[in-house]
């Protein structure tokens, strides 16, 4: 896998005193039949090219919402895990990044509504480079806007990350 190209600073881990609130039902998911495949409950199946993010519930039914994921030439596949679980994370964009906008500082801290990473970030198993994370661009949902990560609207990461737990099986298919 490439790397999405961000870094998460650990002390704002979900254990830290920062306390993501408890949401309602999201903003944008919808209840829906779950995707064709054999996935069990608890699974989150991302498809990159419909640009949705499947929770599956069992029973035939599953939790979708709309998600930005990897421009042209930066989409990956595979299976992976959520290995940890972050509120309001810094950003530090790596110099992939910083080479196309060397204007970025070292450095965004979380909650600043000019961090990318949004409200919450879960990342995924596999090199530490990929998340599944809020945006404060919500603009940018439904488009191939990334390096890789997955986005969602705030109020969807939310919802989500009260939903899953470390050690979520996550399966992203084009």
């Amino acid at each position: 896998m490439r790397g999405e190209a961000f870094f998460l600073v650990a002390a704002v881990a979900a254990s830290s005193v920062f306390v993501l609130p408890a949401g309602p039902a999201s903003a944008h998911g919808s209840l829906v039949a779950a995707p064709d495949g054999n996935y069990a409950a608890g699974t989150i199946v991302i498809r990159t090219s419909e640009r949705q993010l499947y929770l599956m519930l069992g029973d035939g039914k599953a939790m979708r919402y709309p998600v930005g994921v990897g421009r042209e030439g930066m989409q990956w596949s595979g299976t992976v895990k959520v290995d940890g679980k972050y509120v309001k994370p810094a950003w530090a964009p790596p110099d992939s990044i910083k080479r196309s906008n060397p204007r970025l500082p070292r450095m965004i801290p979380g909650g600043s509504p000019r961090n990318p990473m949004g409200v919450a970030a879960m990342t995924l198993s596999g090199g530490g480079d990929y998340a599944i994370h809020g945006t404060n661009e919500p603009n940018l949902i439904g488009g191939f806007v990334s390096h890789g990560c997955i986005r969602m609207y705030n109020a969807d990461v939310t919802d989500l990350y009260h939903r899953v737990h470390v050690g979520t099986r996550v399966v992203v298919t084009k």
